[in-house]
């Protein structure tokens, strides 16, 4: 369970003085996560919504925000590269149909290849929607606590403002996330297999 958060006055007020409703939204960077669950933690597959069941606390979701981009494809896209995004577009469909869940897509971008050949790419427009999002929410009053899977410090001015309107912020992350995204957030917790065993997709 979480800790209880207090504000003043708001939309979630009841005489003006202290908040009364606890609510949680969760921030998915969803590449962040993968990258983690692949490199660290074996790479099952993940059921998203005993995900968000378990990173909520038995708090009300207000709603679970799941950021990633859709594979790069060139303007005539190569059969594997027209099924990789066939792929992640249906993935992204099934996310969209759980109770509560937004998705949000970036753009993936070629930056050349790497010494030994293998290509680059880079995120875009994820670390600034999940700023937006959880600012616009925390401002409105709309949650009292905020989970971020998440581990770029460009999230750092979101979560001290987050912080600022009485958020509680719990970031969940990897072997190795920025050291001052860590010291910004109230509460952490490392990202392990052991945690990720009982939320599994076990369905066929």
């Amino acid at each position: 369970m979480y800790p209880q958060a207090t504000r003043k006055g708001g939309l979630c007020s009841k005489k003006g003085d202290e908040m009364n409703t606890t609510r949680i939204a969760i921030f998915i960077d969803g590449g962040y996560f993968d990258i983690t669950n692949r490199d660290e933690c074996g790479g099952g597959k993940i059921d998203y919504a005993k995900l968000a069941i378990k990173l909520a606390g038995g708090i009300e979701i207000l709603r679970t925000y799941y950021y990633n981009c859709l594979p790069y494809q060139q303007s005539t896209p190569t059969e594997e590269e027209a099924k990789r995004f066939s792929q992640a577009q249906k993935f992204h469909a099934a996310l969209r149909s759980l109770s509560r869940f937004e998705v949000r897509e970036g753009m993936l971008v070629y930056r050349g290849n790497n010494e030994k050949g293998k290509p680059i790419y880079v995120q875009k427009g994820i670390d600034i929607q999940i700023g937006v999002d959880l600012v616009l929410l925390s401002a409105k009053q709309q949650i009292s606590h905020a989970v971020v899977i998440a581990g770029d410090s460009d999230l750092i001015p979101a979560l001290t403002v987050a912080k600022n309107e009485g958020v509680l912020i719990h970031l969940y992350h990897g072997s190795a996330p920025h050291r001052k995204l860590v010291e910004v957030a109230d509460e952490r917790t490392r990202i392990t297999s052991e945690f990720l065993a009982d939320v599994l997709y076990t369905g066929s």
